[in-house]
């Protein structure tokens, strides 16, 4: 590597990052493009940028020879992540130091340092900027340059339009109305005006007394429901300077359970009642009209209450899955299976028009994946359905695999109207759509892609979209080789 940082070539690529930031463009490509800058100035062979929530984080955008994690949980527990977020500002690492998956995949690539800086906006921690070497790093100036581009991406969060990519991400949670600090026995220490006004109760009522609610674990966020019926989301974490003292932070969110159960009411509804609609008018034209019809007519009209059954079969499955905590993964250990084999007993199961469009070029050599077998089928179903969705029908869906020295993965890819790259991580929120109101072109519920990452990650495995060259999305998925 340069034992020094190419600074005309990060004057040069701040200079296009601030007429990007001009010209109204925000979020993601923006923080994308800088990572770039930052990958060319300071010689790196790749950069990542994690994103911080309360509870964990993720690569929200990657470059170089490390683009193969985005979209990776990161364990805000993790020692090395630990050190970074509560330690000095930038923080230099061996590659080995890092969780065991991880730390096999980057020396994979050759890559055997890291250099990390921790993005902060007012104290708070929102990101953390990654730059992975295969040499020693040159110099001071490279950790110099990396602390001042990671605040630079920390200023995206003060944009309204701009980062952070979840909504109730940690800035949000930061600007909750109250404010209490808790002992360890969970006694109140401090209790500010906007926490009367959220909970009812005064400081002189609270104070040396017990929360009148309950405390998440550190880290963590929950949902709270009052005795007058209101709801308070309720983020707790550690004090800094403080060993045995919680920060806790609360805000009203009755009007957002609201607006959640209306959403959940009005398009489940809607997307339960077409597929039964379609069956009560099949079945009506078989009992009303069995004699005149042929038998052509007949198996038609069964095929379609079949297809329109497996339709409602599957949004009950969603529902179920995502209306709980429980998850669709049970509590079976994870085992190697042979990935290819599972892949193509799942397409087959596919719906036939969906199976005609579906082009399968899958290497029968991979090795063996780690996880759980029986849940590739819904997480194939629910890929391919949303490719067919979002693409034109005379197009072809492709399905293909492959394995790094980790991990083992497939990937779903169409030549539809793509994602936008701001939408990458918003997709797999519940309920979330890039359309709304009466002017949705597609139709569903939000639910396919969040429940495909929760059944992903609860084996380890980690799931990511991304927009295709030449238009359309890739969906990606990868899981530990077994």
């Amino acid at each position: 590597m340069p034992e020094r940082p190419d600074y005309a070539a990060l004057i040069a690529g701040q200079t296009v990052v601030i007429e990007m930031t001009n010209s109204g463009e925000a979020g993601i490509p923006v923080l994308t493009h800088l990572l770039r800058v930052a990958q060319r100035a300071l010689g790196a062979g790749g950069m990542t940028f994690v994103e911080y929530r309360p509870d964990s984080g993720r690569i929200i955008a990657a470059t170089g020879g490390v683009g193969w994690a985005l979209g990776r949980p990161v364990d805000r527990a993790d020692p090395t992540t630990a050190r970074l977020l509560r330690g000095p500002r930038t923080d230099e690492a061996l590659v080995n130091d890092l969780p065991g998956d991880l730390a096999h995949q980057l020396a994979g690539q050759g890559l055997r340092r890291v250099v990390s800086a921790r993005a902060e906006v007012g104290g708070l921690v929102v990101g953390s900027l990654h730059a992975y070497y295969a040499d020693p790093v040159g110099s001071a100036e490279h950790h110099a340059v990396l602390s001042y581009l990671a605040v630079c991406a920390a200023h995206m969060y003060g944009d309204q339009a701009g980062l952070p990519i979840h909504g109730d991400g940690p800035v949000v949670a930061a600007l909750a109305d109250g404010l209490a600090i808790v002992d360890r026995d969970g006694y109140v220490r401090l209790w500010n005006p906007a926490a009367e006004q959220v909970t009812g109760h005064s400081a002189a009522h609270i104070l040396n007394r017990p929360a009148p609610f309950p405390l998440p674990p550190s880290g963590q966020v929950i949902d709270h429901s009052l005795p007058d019926g209101r709801w308070l989301e309720i983020t707790a974490g550690d004090l800094p300077g403080a060993t045995s003292s919680r920060v806790v932070t609360f805000r009203d969110i009755t009007d957002q359970h609201r607006r959640d159960h209306d959403l959940f009411v009005a398009v489940t509804s809607h997307e339960l009642r077409t597929p039964a609609t379609v069956i009560k008018g099949y079945a009506d034209t078989l009992c009303n009209h069995w004699d005149s019809l042929t038998d052509s007519d007949r198996r038609q009209a069964a095929r379609v209450i079949g297809q329109r059954a497996d339709e409602l079969a599957r949004l009950l499955d969603r529902l179920l899955a995502t209306a709980h905590d429980a998850g669709p993964v049970g509590d079976a250990p994870p085992v190697p299976f042979d990935l290819v084999e599972a892949l193509r007993a799942a397409a087959l199961d596919l719906p036939a028009d969906l199976r005609r469009r579906l082009v399968v070029d899958l290497r029968g050599d991979l090795p063996k994946a780690l996880g759980d077998r029986a849940s590739l089928a819904t997480v194939l179903t629910e890929l391919a359905t949303n490719a067919d969705k979002y693409s034109p029908p005379d197009t072809l869906i492709e399905l293909t695999a492959q394995a790094d020295g980790r991990t083992v993965g497939f990937r779903v890819s169409d030549r539809g109207i793509g994602v936008r790259p701001d939408h990458v991580e918003r997709a797999f929120d519940r309920f979330w759509q890039g359309e709304s109101g009466d002017r949705r072109r597609y139709p569903g519920a939000g639910l396919g892609l969040f429940l495909v990452r929760r059944i992903v990650e609860r084996q380890n495995g980690w799931v990511s979209l991304r927009p295709r060259d030449g238009g359309g999305t890739v969906a990606e998925v990868r899981l530990p080789r077994g």
